[in-house]
């Protein structure tokens, strides 16, 4: 059986929140708020920051896992696209 990327999961740090957002593979349109975390809690290496973001992915799995009747393998983190990054259209 291929794997097919059904959406992934998105971290944005937006004002003073850290979020989590689950998205269609190649946008953030329509994408949908899941959680948010205090950016004074989710600094890089933070132990809350790296608590949230498995909690989150572990959400998502059990989303899809639910929808479909199997359970998604969750890469590890990557950079965002570049036309999503801060300071890009």
């Amino acid at each position: 059986m291929s794997k097919v990327q059904v959406g992934r999961l998105a971290f944005r740090k937006e004002g003073t929140m850290w979020n989590a957002y689950y998205a269609l593979p190649d946008t953030m349109e329509d994408s949908e708020l899941l959680g948010s975390l205090q950016c004074a809690f989710a600094g890089e290496g933070c132990f809350y920051r790296t608590v949230f973001m498995d909690m989150m992915s572990e959400i998502v799995a059990d989303i899809i896992e639910e929808a479909t009747g199997t359970r998604p393998t969750m890469p590890g983190p990557t950079k965002a696209p570049e036309h999503e990054r801060s300071g890009h259209a």
